[in-house]
């Protein structure tokens, strides 16, 4: 398989590694995910993927998707919440942003791909850059410009 596809897995590993590992006493896990998301959103746009298989929509797990974002919004607390781009013209609301669900949800579908990433390689890039596109994709960008916020406030 291609370079690229062998740093995509080797970022989506790490990545769901540090989120396995997660820690309310130690943030470091959290300044590593800040310094690995450009290199994982370059990653996925660069690998060169096949024709699209709709198969490959992810199905998660609810139970263990909610225990991850449970635990994220524990331990993360106070960094977890943020305002979305137009949130702000409206104040009526509460903040609508979470980085504990752009954390899970983001690892979700990397392990989704990473399940398969041995057996069927090109199938494991579909599902990469379909739910890229469809989905994850925007929890990235959402996650990296707050991540980018708390690191100039010196809360990463």
């Amino acid at each position: 398989m291609s370079r690229n596809f062998q740093q995509m897995v080797s970022l989506a590993r790490r990545y769901c590694e540090l989120i396995e590992a997660a820690d309310a006493e130690d943030v470091f896990w959290l300044k590593e995910v800040a310094a690995l998301f450009p290199k994982l959103h370059a990653a996925v746009d660069v690998c060169d993927y096949g024709a699209y298989d709709a198969s490959v929509a992810l199905t998660p797990d609810l139970d263990t998707r909610f225990e991850l974002y449970s635990y994220l919004v524990e331990i993360l607390s106070d960094r977890d919440p943020y305002w979305l781009e137009f949130d702000r013209a409206d104040d009526s609301h509460g903040m609508t942003g979470s980085l504990a669900d752009d954390l899970t949800d983001i690892y979700c579908e990397l392990k989704h791909g990473l399940r398969m990433a041995d057996e069927d390689p090109e199938r494991s890039l579909n599902i990469w850059r379909e739910g890229f596109t469809r989905h994850w994709g925007r929890h990235l960008i959402d996650a990296e410009r707050h991540l980018a916020a708390l690191a100039a406030q010196g809360r990463l």
